[in-house]
Formats: C-alpha cells, sequence, structure tokens
C-alpha cells in the first residue's frame, strides 16, 4: 500500500518496511546544484502536486565510492544531489527527531548507507533524517563571484527543511539532535558554534569531531592552486567551465600546495584538512571553539567523544624500518615543537613503537584534544564526553569508524564484520544505543555531565565505565 506523506514543497510515496516503520527516500530539500545554480546557495525546489517518489535513494555529491572506505557508503549518479533520506515510526505522532550528517573529510561520503537507516532509533520511536551536502571544493572552495561555505549552507537549507516538513513524518521540529561522525562530526561543532543556526535544533552529539575552521587565505590559495591544475580562471565563470568530473580528481592534489613525500603526509597536521568549513567572516565569523568560549551554543547539551587511536592503523602499513626509530624523533615528523612533543610524551610513556606512538599522537592531536578543548571551553553549559575504548580483532585497535555501528545498533549489518571481527559484543552495542536515544529524547546520556564532576568521561569497551583520566594523555596538546 502506497505511503504518502506531505511536505511543504509537496507529497511524497514513500515505502513500508518489514518491521512496520516508514522510509522515505532522496527527496529533495534544494534544486540541484547544476547549470547556473553550480556554485551558488542551496536554491528552493519547484512545488509538485502529484506524490514524488521517494522509495530509492537520490544521487549523491559523491561521485565515486573511496576504494578504502571504512563505512559502505555508496555513490549514486544524478543531478538532484541535495537530498535526504527520512526513516519514522509512523506519519502521526510527534517525535524526536535525529538529524545524521555523513563523514568523509569533508570531501566523500554518502547518507545512502545501510547503516544510516536508523532502524534501531527507529526502533525507539526516533525519525531519523540522513542528509547530503555538497563535498570538497564544490562545496568549501573560495570562488570570486561565488559564496563560501556552500556545504556548510547545505546543511542549513537541510535542517530548514526538517523545519517546515517533518511534522508530516510523526516528527517535532522543537525536538531536533543533529548528529554526525568524523567530518559529520564537526559539521556538528559547527553549527553549534553559528548564531544564525541555534534556531534549527535542540542538541548535538558529535562522534570523532573533525573540524575544519580553514583560514580563508589558505583556501582560496588552495582554490587559485585547483584554477592552475585545471586550466581556468579563479572565478565563478571559469571553474563552471570545468567538469565536475575534473575538478574532483584533481582537488586533493591541489590542496597540497605542491607538497610531495613527508610534507604532504603530514600536511593535515600542519595545514588543516583539506577542503573543510572556512572561517570567511561572514557565516562563520571565527574559529569554532571561539564562538564556545563567547558563549554561543551554551544552551545546548553536547555529548562528544572519541576512539582511543583514530588512525593509528595507518602506521601498521609503515616501513619495517619506522620499528627502529626511536619515538622521540619519529615524532619530529609530526610536531615541530619540543615542548610539545616533551610533553606528550611524558603523558604517553606506555605508547611502545614509534608508528603506536605516531597513531596516537595524531589521534590527540586531531580528535582527542578537541574533546577536551570543548569541553573545557563550554564551562558549565550541558556537556557529556564519552570514551569509545573496544579494540578489534581484525587489528588490535579502537580505530576511526568502529564505534559508529555500536551508536547504531546494526551490528547484524554484514559490513560489520570486516572492521569489528565476526562477535563484535551486542552488549556495548545496547549500552551505546541506550545513551544515544536518551540523549535524543531527554538531552542526558546517563552519566554525570563533564562540569559536574570535572573531567568525568563514560568509558565504552573498558573498566571502569566512568573516569576522571579518559583524556589526561592528550592534555598536553589541549
Amino acid at each position: 500500500m502506497d505511503q504518502i506523506a506531505q511536505t511543504a514543497e509537496g507529497p511524497v510515496r514513500g515505502i513500508p518496511r518489514r518491521d512496520g516503520s516508514l522510509a522515505f527516500l532522496g527527496i529533495p530539500y534544494a534544486a540541484a546544484p547544476t547549470g547556473g545554480r553550480r556554485f551558488l546557495p542551496p536554491q528552493p525546489v519547484t512545488p509538485w502536486a502529484e506524490p514524488l517518489d521517494a522509495t530509492e535513494y537520490g544521487p549523491t555529491p559523491q561521485r565515486r565510492e573511496e576504494p578504502n572506505a571504512i563505512i559502505p557508503e555508496p555513490s549514486i549518479p544524478g543531478r538532484e544531489t541535495l537530498n535526504l533520506n527520512v526513516f519514522t515510526p509512523a506519519l502521526d505522532g510527534s517525535r524526536p527527531v535525529l538529524v545524521w550528517i555523513h563523514g568523509g573529510g569533508y570531501s566523500s561520503g554518502s547518507p545512502a548507507s545501510p547503516w544510516y537507516d536508523g532502524r534501531a532509533f527507529v526502533r525507539d520511536g526516533i525519525v531519523v533524517v540522513a542528509i547530503s551536502y555538497r563535498l570538497g571544493f564544490d562545496g568549501f572552495g573560495v570562488i570570486d563571484g561565488a559564496p563560501d561555505n556552500r556545504g556548510v549552507r547545505d546543511w542549513i537549507a537541510a535542517l530548514e527543511w526538517v523545519q517546515r516538513s517533518i511534522a508530516g513524518f510523526g516528527g517535532d521540529p522543537s525536538r531536533v539532535t543533529i548528529a554526525g561522525q568524523s567530518a559529520g562530526g564537526g559539521a556538528v561543532l559547527t553549527l553549534l558554534g553559528m548564531p544564525e543556526a541555534q534556531h534549527l535544533f535542540r542538541a548535538c552529539i558529535s562522534l570523532s569531531g573533525a573540524l575544519g575552521d580553514l583560514p580563508r587565505d589558505r583556501a582560496r590559495r588552495r582554490s587559485e592552486r585547483l584554477a592552475e591544475m585545471v586550466g581556468c580562471e579563479p572565478t565563478l565563470d571559469g571553474f563552471r567551465g570545468v567538469k565536475e568530473r575534473e575538478l574532483t580528481r584533481r582537488q586533493h592534489e591541489a590542496s597540497l600546495l605542491g607538497r610531495t613525500g613527508l610534507a604532504a603526509t603530514t600536511a593535515t597536521l600542519t595545514d588543516g584538512l583539506p577542503w573543510g568549513p572556512v572561517v570567511d567572516g561572514e557565516l562563520i565569523m571565527r574559529p569554532t571553539v571561539d564562538s564556545f568560549a563567547a558563549g554561543v551554543g551554551a544552551d545546548k547539551p553536547l555529548l562528544l567523544g572519541a576512539t582511543d587511536d583514530e588512525f593509528t592503523m595507518v602506521f601498521d602499513g609503515a616501513p619495517r624500518i619506522l620499528r627502529w626509530v626511536p619515538v622521540p624523533l619519529a615524532l619530529r615528523v609530526v610536531e615541530k615543537t619540543r615542548a610539545l612533543r616533551r610533553g606528550w610524551r611524558r603523558a604517553n610513556r606506555a605508547r611502545r613503537g614509534s608508528g603506536a606512538a605516531l597513531g596516537r599522537f595524531v589521534t590527540d592531536r586531531v580528535f582527542r584534544s578537541l574533546v577536551v578543548r570543548v569541553a573545557e571551553t563550554r564551562r558549565d553549559a550541558r556537556t557529556w564526553a564519552y570514551r569509545f575504548a573496544w579494540t578489534s580483532p581484525t587489528n588490535g585497535w579502537s580505530y576511526h569508524c568502529l564505534d559508529v555501528p555500536f551508536w547504531f545498533d546494526c551490528l547484524d549489518d554484514p559490513h560489520v564484520a570486516r572492521i569489528a571481527g565476526e562477535n563484535p559484543p551486542q552488549r556495548l552495542a545496547d549500552e551505546m544505543h541506550a545513551a544515544a536515544v536518551a540523549f535524543v529524547r531527554d538531552g542526558d546520556p546517563g552519566w554525570p555531565a563533564w562540569r559536574t564532576e570535572p573531567g568525568t568521561t563514560r568509558v565504552f569497551g573498558d573498566q571502569p565505565a566512568l573516569s576522571r583520566s579518559a583524556y589526561d594523555d592528550a592534555l598536553p596538546l589541549v
């Protein structure tokens, strides 16, 4: 039987699922960013009268799948890339809403992952929305004649759609929690630090958040370098004359600004992510943590944390000679400031081997120190921290993305075994998912907030379950 929901733009036809819930896929929240709309802010869609088919995932801004992606995130061709997916228990009622922003370093990722269909959240009475947004240079490059932060504007447009239309799917627009992982977690923090976005959500969940906060001059230099590489002027008309495929193919190389070898490997630590939200002085006025220090978002509860070794597995494939390089010498590759290296070494004496030390240092610099900075900067705001410490039997690390299927309680998905082994602990998924559900419903995951008992962190996958020293080893980098 057809399932018809009403949006502000027109009716949409979804599909019933075996568990009795409903799915509406590929609903456009903005017009296709092509032709004259390319590199412009998200534009309104043309309303429709007849039910729009929403039974298949819509086109994705990610044009080709990343070969080493940990999370299954399909690429789907097509022009109408600014769309979203809604999963709901029923069309009546007024339930809390979880809006998911996918990760992928702001340059890849897809809302069409089977992990993001939210079936466990829907089972527990929550409406789930997974959104797309423009990626890489298309979303975050600096172009003369075009607005900055087009990807950020896409997030806002999708959240505005939720405010207009989610009631037609059984959701309560006054009880929206935004959540994301990696770049998606960074997106959540960025939105939390933006005064203009405060009316669009009630609470925030940032999992392994990676902030952009790129200086505009740096983003401009990268954009100009890309123009040189593809042979166009660094203007709106110039870039519009270049095929999307060519820009996507060359954008990572352009972000390195000519660096090669070791300098290219460590560029993210020294210069930030290749593409991402830009501090443009218009939409994003200042770095995100500075906004928190000024009190922006202080009325919104925030749950955030990271895994123990986000990217340590990258060094598993490093040359064997690295095993014989002393840790202090190896750290010079990723950190030039001697005092920071020495302080971090004192807090991490137990790290054995240069590869493990480098991996944890990168993890602490990009992810774990940010958790502490945000929690401390938000002062008395309601902030809860977690640490994911369960190690995968596949490589012995608690690494990037490993926690996502636990939060979503989808350990039965066939893709999970590749990263978590054949028998990941369902008990841990039960605990983590229950905490997320409680937070979405009530704004409290169930353990003491960071400031009520200073530094208190919920540790998932280790003992004791609560700790005040969970992030002490990252403190030298805060």
